[in-house]
């Protein structure tokens, strides 16, 4: 991702989900994905998906079980 797509998806990101502590890192070994931070902490990848000419931006983040909470009563 050029430095130019990692502000356009930041600037998205920051947009889409109030929240001006996220930031995107380019990634040193790899081209096609940036990493995204929420303040200090690594929240996931964004992929940079460029298929028939049309370009499209793919946020994954993957949840660990120990990080949910125990149990959330339903009613």
């Amino acid at each position: 991702m050029t430095k130019s797509e990692v502000l356009r998806v930041e600037h998205y990101l920051r947009e889409k989900f109030g929240n001006t502590t996220i930031a995107i890192r380019q990634r040193s070994t790899k081209d096609d994905s940036a990493e995204v931070m929420l303040g200090d902490e690594f929240i996931g990848v964004v992929f940079r998906d460029d298929e028939d000419g049309e370009v499209s931006y793919d946020f994954h983040m993957a949840i660990m079980d120990m990080d949910l909470p125990k149990v959330i009563p339903v009613s």
